[in-house]
């Protein structure tokens, strides 16, 4: 009976090598799916899923934003700070601070997230309210949004006020005046 226990052992110890082999390659295969399905997930679905946080964003052309993060869109995201609000354009973003670890993929956004910078730029016109346009190129202009259109703001600026078109391509932020 020695040798069924030796034969049982030598089988039972195959056996472990394999399921360590099968784990060891197993885990290996995990990491690169893991890897290859995060390449997928987007600053603005990070930035979905840390709506309701306080978070702190670098925008070129303006420096450092900080406050609650209340909106994301397609593009945007709108920033409740001390003293006012900023509407900041995604693609003039170089850090962002405070996010959540989560992401909320675009398949699961509600159609008013994919709405672009452009509806809240209508919506500032709508109601005439002054705000600071900053560039990404570090200039601004006060004045009232009036019209926008496919890939501009019309901005009100001056005394008299003159009309200013505003290309969306160089718009880093909006800034509330209260």
């Amino acid at each position: 009976m020695a040798w069924e226990e030796q034969l049982f052992a030598v089988l039972d110890d195959l056996e472990q090598q394999a399921a360590a082999a099968y784990a060891a390659e197993r885990e290996v295969d995990l990491v690169d799916r893991r890897r290859a399905e995060y390449q997928q997930v987007t600053l603005a679905s990070r930035l979905v899923a840390s709506v309701g946080r306080d978070v702190t964003l670098g925008v070129l052309g303006v420096g450092t934003v900080a406050g609650e993060l209340t909106r994301v869109g397609a593009g945007w995201c709108l920033v409740r700070g001390a003293d006012q609000d900023w509407l900041l354009l995604l693609a003039a973003l170089t850090a962002v601070g405070g996010a959540s670890d989560r992401s909320v993929p675009e398949v699961a956004w509600s159609p008013l997230l994919r709405l672009g910078p452009g509806s809240v730029l209508r919506r500032l016109a709508e109601a005439g309210e002054r705000c600071v346009v900053h560039l990404r190129d570090g200039g601004r202009h006060e004045g009232v949004p009036r019209r926008v259109g496919a890939d501009f703001v019309e901005l009100a600026v001056g005394e008299e006020p003159r009309v200013l078109l505003v290309p969306l391509a160089g718009l880093a932020a909006v800034q509330s005046r209260d």
